[in-house]
């Protein structure tokens, strides 16, 4: 959906993106039998319900409900135990993605961010097709849908984002922020709860039309002089606040978390390949080089440990990642252990456009990275799995769970 646009000059573009149902949708995937049953996260008895997909949503239950009440709404909905640990891999994966397209981006809570991507653009074409390709990343590499709003401002993507939902987007173009506000009930507004807009409706006001048609002094008289400005402001879809981005240099990653913890070296190598070339993959799509790799170990025992080089030039070429990969893998000592997940990031990225990389003595015209690119051609057109190195395509290294 795209609203209708009237001129209005502003260069930010900023994208809010929210799971549909987080612990939910984590949930699910990882028990595809109860697909189509209404499921929450919770107790199934005492507690309180933390996420509930749109089946039982149906019955009307809802995150912060006493499980209780659930249990009367939807008798039949199924109620799962939560997992953090999982929800939180998941997160660290989503926040990832994102960062692979901006270096803004702000986390702001462990499954919606908002992105400012108005420097991301011109690898993209547009900010529809950039907020299209992050939905469909999510999507392949979680297993979970989510929603996508685009505006100039924090407040009007959040808002977006809601009535895309779910697994939708909505972009509000410069100058559309009054057709896609005003129609809308007050309830609507960033921070009217039940008690703002009971009051609001007690001044005839019932809609945001009726919100940006009020004048201010009544509305400060009614909330406070900060209130009431901050209402008038919204109702037009006027918001001063930046995205603000985590400290840390931009970088591009993935993870794998396994469905089984994993002890065979070869498998394990088979894995990092997996992920390097997730991670490479991510790069040319971007448009970016890098001459920084990490990687992530995390043990069956829990325990995490990362290595780090630096590469002897710029790339995006999945077999330069891998080999450092592996061979920082051995420095880490400990080849027997269980893994639990692995992950990768490449840092100290240069526009690819901008940088100059020499080629070896001997190396042909066209190589590897030519074979990549139409590769990613390949996968573009038919879909991510259409197309894979011979090893990945082995039953025993398939069966992971991505989480990055």
């Amino acid at each position: 959906m795209t609203v209708t646009a009237s001129p209005v000059v502003d260069p930010r573009v900023i994208m809010h993106v929210d799971m549909d149902a987080f612990y939910a949708s984590v949930e699910l995937r990882r028990r595809p039998e109860l697909a189509g049953l209404p499921v929450y996260v919770g107790g199934a008895h005492r507690g309180v319900v933390l996420s509930a997909n749109y089946q039982a949503r149906a019955f009307g239950v809802v995150g912060g409900m006493p499980s209780a009440r659930a249990r009367r709404l939807c008798p039949q909905a199924v109620a799962v135990p939560p997992d953090f640990d999982a929800y939180t891999e998941v997160s660290a994966g989503i926040g990832a993605v994102f960062e692979s397209v901006t270096a803004q981006v702000e986390m702001a809570s462990i499954d919606e961010a908002y992105l400012d991507v108005t420097g991301s653009l011109r690898a993209f074409g547009s900010a529809r097709a950039l907020g299209e390709y992050l939905r469909a990343l999510v999507a392949d590499e979680q297993g979970i849908t989510c929603s996508v709003g685009i505006g100039r401002t924090k407040f009007v993507a959040k808002v977006a984002s809601s009535q895309a939902k779910p697994d939708g987007l909505i972009e509000v173009p410069p100058g559309g922020e009054a057709a896609f506000l005003h129609p809308l009930p007050i309830e609507r507004i960033w921070g009217v709860g039940e008690s703002t807009a009971t009051r609001l409706h007690r001044l005839g006001i019932t809609s945001v039309a009726d919100l940006a048609g009020t004048p201010v002094g009544t509305l400060q008289r009614t909330f406070g002089r900060h209130q009431g400005a901050l209402l008038a402001e919204l109702a037009w879809g006027r918001d001063s606040r930046r995205v603000i981005a985590r400290p840390g240099e931009r970088g591009v990653g993935c993870q794998h978390t396994f469905a089984h913890d994993i002890a065979d070296p070869a498998q394990l190598r088979a894995e990092l390949l997996r992920v390097c070339a997730t991670v490479a993959r991510r790069m040319r799509r971007a448009g970016v080089l890098g001459r920084v790799l990490t990687i992530t170990i995390r043990f069956a025992d829990f325990r995490t440990t990362s290595r780090s080089a630096t590469l002897t030039g710029l790339t995006d070429r999945t077999d330069e990642l891998h080999a450092q990969a592996v061979a920082l893998f051995g420095r880490i000592g400990r080849a027997d252990a269980r893994v639990r997940r692995v992950g990768v990031r490449v840092q100290g990225l240069v526009e690819a456009g901008r940088a100059y990389c020499q080629p070896a003595l001997g190396d042909p015209e066209r190589g590897w990275r030519e074979a990549e690119l139409a590769m990613d051609a390949v996968r573009a057109k038919f879909g991510a799995r259409c197309l894979e190195r011979a090893v990945l395509t082995r039953r025993d290294v398939k069966e992971t769970t991505p989480s990055g």
